[in-house]
This record gives C-alpha cells, structure tokens and sequence, in this order.
C-alpha cells in the first residue's frame, strides 16, 4: 500500500483536518472545529465533516460527501429527541427497569465500533479485521466477571445478547428440547414474560410455544414466593429448568430453597437478575452466583450500562451438558448474528465502573431510598405486596382504594411523573391492573436521597387522589371512558394535575441528567 502520512490542524484557524496518503490516493478529512462541541461531540453531535478522495494522477474528486451533525442532517428527528431530553429532565423517572447511563457509556456506545461486523467469538470469526473488536469483546468478558466476582476458571460469560428476553431464550434454546418442562414466577406475581406466560386461551410468550411451562407464584397472604408449593408443583411437573427472577418482586429470591428444589427434581437452575444486577455488583442483595448454573440479565437498568445482555455460566459440566459450548453456540450461530460492538464496548466502559466504590455507594442508595419511599407510602394508607422492599422496587395494591394502575399512571403521567401500571396477585387483566410499580434507581442516579423520596410519595398520593375523582366524575365506567375525559380540552382537573405538575417540575429541575 505505500506509507501512511496523518498530518494534524492546519494554521487555518478553527480548521482541523487530517490528511492519509497512500501511493495511489489521497483522502482527507476536515471540519469546522469548535473546541467545546468536538469534546462532547460523541454525545452532543459532531460538527459537520466532510470526506474526499482525489485521484493524485488526474487531480479529480473521485467520491465526496459531507458529515453534517444530526440538527441539520434530520431536523425533524433531532426536535423530537431535544423534546425526549426535556421530558426526561422534568420528570420524576420511576419506572424500575429504567436509569440514566453515562457520558462514558454514550461516546462508546456512539463510537465508530458500530461500523464492524465480527460474527463469532474472540479468535473465531467469520470476518477479518477483527484485532481490536476482540480485544474489546475480551476486556468486556473480563470486566463481566470481575464485576461480579466471579473465578474466570470456573465461571464463563458471553455478552453478545441484545437484551433480556433473547439472552432467556438463548439459555432455553442451549439447554432444553423443544416442549421440555420449565418452571418460572406467574406474570401477574411479579414474573416475566419471557419466563414462560400464558393464559387459558393463549400462549403469551415465544417461551411459552416453544416450552411447555407452569407458573409458581407468591403466597398471596404475604407477598413472598411461596416455595413450598414451588417444590410441590415441581415434584409433579419434573421441570427440566426452574426459573429464579423477576421483573416486580421487591424481595430476596431464597437460592438455597431454590437450589434444593432444583437437585431434588434433577432441573438446572437459572437466575434473570436483569433487575437487580447492579445490586448483585455491589453485594447489596443476595448473590444468585453461588447457587445458580446459569445467571442472566440486561445491562441497562440497576447496571447503568448500554441497552445489552449477558449470560454467565458455569463452565463445569452441569447435568452432563457443557454449559459454555452449548450457551456459545446458541447465541451464535442459534440466534443472533454479528453482534453489536458499540454495546458491547459500552458494557465494558459500565463494568469498569461497576467496580468502583462510588458505585457500591450509589446501589447502598437505590436500596435507603426505596425503604424511605415504602415507608412513607404505608404512612399515607397504601397497601404494599409484602409490606416492603429489599431491592430497588415497591409494588402498591391501589385496589383497596377503588381505583386501578391503568388510571393512576394517566393522572401521574401528565403530572410529569413517570411509573408504569402493574399486575399484582389476583388481578384479571394485565390491561387495567391492580397495582403500580415505583422504581428508585434512575432518580437517585440524578442524586434524589431519602428526604427526596419521601416527597416523591407525597406527590404519588396527590396524584391517586386526582386519579380517584377523575374516575368519579367520568362519564363511563371503561378505562377508555376515562382516557378520553382526561385528554378533553375541558377536563376539570387540569388546575390541579398542572399544580402536582409545577411541583414535580421544581423538585426535578434542580437534578442534572447524566450523559446529555
């Protein structure tokens, strides 16, 4: 190819440009350089670029094109993510799986490493060109497993997934036959869809066609997953895999329980702490590594990271399968395709810090401020399934009151406070539920602490009291009826959602969001 010549800023002022030359070509690169956009330029957009490529014989552009930043390159789409950054600054962000990722994690995650295709794993891929893809891929396994504190001899970690459920389904897939016995928490007790839901009259969930499932669910008199009707339902249905995890229970899962039941009945035993796993870094609650064959989750909620999976595995054989092997080869080639290097690169800028101190003092956080909240929420009347929280989540039964999630979270939404409706024990319908969920960690990423929180259930309680006489006073019973008279140019109420909304707003505004 010739020598390669990269000559830096030009004296032309607020100019930059390299320029590569190789014997046949010259292409440059220049923009216009603003010090304080190039800087965050990965997050904030890059000013314009442009790209030639001249032919050094005739002296003609062979190809030209200009890198305009996103404002003027989609108008239309850059409004409507300013619009998005506004929202996320005025609300109160209390949807659970939700948080705010870092600057860090946004450059990496924006970086040129979306540009490469690299199927396969480290040292076995199907392209070239791959040097420095595997050693990202290879940093962010072994950040993986230090973040955990896991032994690299005897745990394994593949962090291509694209997120949760597909990182479940490529665990079904190394593990199980088709129509093979699994066992998982009930939706509507606080499980996940991808566990393996269905109804009388559906299968829900991909997990649920493929697999043949049965629920376990919570002892409805405590809130707590009942394990002894676990071990018996199990005993019955002989799973093949039984299913710790959730995605609305706010206590401990009992491993050893779980770890006898699944011996007893010869199940591997599998942990989704997608929701926890920035708990579990930290050692804040309980750690599902030391009882579990295989533990998964997502990278973007209590963790902070991109929006990924991962699947750690035993690499002992576990059952007479080879975990690793099998958990590798369903990924890819079973599922997935090249998988997303900006993610993983992302992931292991958040692992990095997931090691840190501040973190652990950031999740010891997430935990005081979800205790302050549910304990102002049952100062003022509400029902909370199990009474409490160990982790970063309440789930509130707003059915003694006469109202249900579905109506709270429209009054709570247009007050600029963000949670969502959710099905609680002995609810008909996952459409109009009986509960709502609360989250801590994104708000304290923004530095709410208890005294903040507290307030964050006053405003809740104000807005179930709009919710109740909005209900009232609609004209129907049907939830649309409800809808349709809260969106109306003259709903009653709006003085007083408008009021809850201008003192969300003062409290909101006064927290920075991280990376934008």
């Amino acid at each position: 190819m010739g020598s390669l010549h990269q000559t830096f800023c030009t004296k032309n002022p607020g100019l930059c440009s390299k320029v590569f030359t190789t014997n046949e070509h010259r292409v440059s690169f220049s923009r216009r350089c603003r010090v304080s956009s190039v800087k965050g330029s990965l997050v904030t957009g890059t000013p314009s670029s442009s790209a030639s490529t001249q032919d050094t014989v005739t002296g003609e552009n062979v190809n030209s094109f200009v890198d305009y930043p996103l404002e003027d390159a989609d108008p239309e789409l850059h409004t409507l993510i300013q619009k998005e950054k506004q929202r996320q600054f005025n609300c109160l962000e209390l949807i659970a799986s939700e948080n705010f990722t870092s600057r860090a994690v946004m450059e990496a995650s924006g970086s040129c490493l979306t540009n490469k295709y690299s199927e396969g794993l480290p040292g076995k891929r199907y392209y070239g060109g791959n040097e420095y893809i595997d050693q990202v891929e290879t940093l962010c396994q072994k950040r993986a497993l230090q973040a955990f504190h896991l032994d690299e001899s005897k745990w394994g970690v593949n962090v291509q997934p694209l997120s949760g459920s597909p990182a479940n389904f490529e665990v079904y897939t190394a593990l199980l036959n088709p129509h093979d016995r699994i066992m998982g928490l009930d939706l509507p007790h606080g499980g996940h869809l991808s566990h393996g839901f269905m109804t009388p009259k559906r299968r829900v969930s991909g997990t649920s066609i493929f697999f043949e499932s049965m629920p376990y669910r919570l002892d409805e008199s405590t809130g707590y997953v009942d394990y002894d009707m676990l071990e018996k339902s199990a005993v019955l249905f002989r799973p093949k895999l039984i299913i710790a995890g959730a995605s609305a229970y706010p206590r401990d899962f009992d491993y050893p329980c779980m770890r006898k039941i699944a011996d007893s009945v010869g199940a591997f035993l599998m942990m989704d702490m997608a929701h926890i796993s920035g708990l579990v870094a930290a050692s804040v609650v309980a750690d599902p590594f030391e009882y579990c064959d295989v533990v998964t989750t997502t990278t973007h909620k209590s963790l902070r990271g991109p929006r990924g999976g991962m699947i750690f595995y035993k690499k002992d054989p576990v059952l007479g399968v080879d975990l690793g092997t099998a958990i590798n080869n369903a990924v890819f080639p079973g599922l997935q395709g090249g998988p997303h290097n900006h993610t993983i690169g992302a992931l292991a800028v958040c692992l990095h810090h997931a090691q840190s101190p501040e973190f652990k003092t950031y999740q010891s956080q997430v935990i005081s401020n979800c205790k302050a909240l549910a304990s102002r929420l049952v100062e003022l009347g509400y029902k909370l399934v199990s009474g409490g929280s160990d982790n970063h989540l309440v789930l509130v039964d707003v059915r003694p009151l006469g109202i249900d999630g579905a109506r709270v979270e429209k009054i709570l939404d247009i007050s600029s406070i963000t949670l969502n409706k959710n099905s609680v024990p002995g609810d008909k319908s996952a459409l109009v539920p009986g509960g709502i969920r609360i989250g801590t960690p994104a708000m304290t990423t923004r530095g709410l602490k208890e005294k903040d929180f507290r307030m964050v259930a006053d405003f809740i309680h104000d807005g179930v009291q709009i919710a109740l006489t909005a209900k009232a006073r609609a004209p129907g019973a049907k939830l649309k009826d409800f809808i349709d008279f809260v969106e109306s140019s003259d709903f009653p109420l709006t003085n007083a959602t408008s009021e809850l909304r201008r003192r969300v707003e003062a409290l909101t505004n006064q927290f920075p969001i991280p990376g934008v």
